[in-house]
């Protein structure tokens, strides 16, 4: 575990592995912290000789809070910084739920350092306005109340109720990450995500190796907008993850390994070919 002074604030984050291959970050999703990506930073993840770099997002985990709205361009910047201080250019971005559409926003700005993309449970459409209405009044709410009654309502859709009850421990790390998210830090994406914009047009743009992985009993994003999104994106491989939720990293670890590391082989070749470029120092 390390911390960094990027971007005006404190991030807070977590680094394994070494080699020359493509490095991969991941992005966590609301309102979790880097410690959901666990099972991918274990160092028998498959996932080759390679840095693997988590941060707690802004307002997340133990990275600085900073009321108000967060946009998903300042997330992306934040981990632009992030790679910049750890001397990495060229990267996989693996993002699930809202850490999904945060790493549609880092190829949207950061195009030239995006080698591969796993968009794992999420989806591109932007918000309807009843769906913004309700970001809204759950960040007033989440400042009100805190996490704890939250945390208690959606356990059951983050983790598919068959896991809660069988696998007692994701479902307590789960919810330990919701309940000590800070609650300021949450509303704030909360906002941000409302207005984020509409990453439709930008899939057919993608030129790059993509995963787009979702749990087969996810309720949150289903498998119907993962298809939404492999069907629009030129050069992707779409993977449901039987008996899982909206967690399938956490509820089926060795399942979504394995489609992580197959993504990761195809990269590996394909930046072989093009000359992969040196991380910056």
């Amino acid at each position: 575990m390390g911390g960094l002074a990027v971007a005006g604030i404190r991030v807070e984050y977590e680094e394994a592995g070494a080699g020359d291959r493509t490095a991969v970050v991941f992005v966590h999703g609301h309102p979790f912290d880097r410690t959901m990506w666990a099972p991918q930073m274990a160092a028998g993840a498959g996932t080759g000789p390679r840095r693997k770099v988590a941060p707690d997002l802004r307002g997340y985990g133990r990275t600085t809070v900073v009321p108000g709205t967060t946009g998903f361009g300042t997330f992306a910047r934040d981990v632009a910084a992030v790679l910049d201080a750890l001397g990495l250019d060229r990267v996989v971005v693996c993002g699930l739920s809202m850490g999904g559409q945060i790493a549609l926003e880092f190829r949207r700005l950061f195009a030239d350092r995006v080698a591969g993309l796993v968009l794992a449970d999420t989806f591109a459409r932007p918000d309807t306005p009843r769906g913004r209405e309700e970001r809204y009044a759950r960040a007033d709410r989440l400042e009100r109340e805190g996490m704890a009654g939250y945390a208690h309502e959606v356990l059951d859709s983050m983790v598919s109720p068959a896991n809660v009850r069988g696998m007692p421990e994701v479902a307590a790390h789960v919810r330990q990450m919701m309940v000590r998210t800070p609650p300021l830090g949450a509303a704030a994406a909360l906002r941000g995500r409302a207005e984020r914009p509409d990453y439709t047009e930008l899939l057919g743009a993608i030129d790059v190796p993509v995963l787009v992985v979702v749990g087969r009993e996810d309720v949150f994003t289903p498998v119907s907008d993962a298809e939404f999104m492999h069907e629009r994106l030129p050069d992707s491989r779409l993977a449901v993850i039987e008996g899982a939720g909206h967690m399938p990293n956490l509820e089926r670890p060795e399942a979504f390994n394995r489609e992580l590391a197959a993504l990761l082989a195809e990269v590996d070749a394909r930046e072989a070919a093009r000359g992969a470029h040196p991380p910056r120092m």
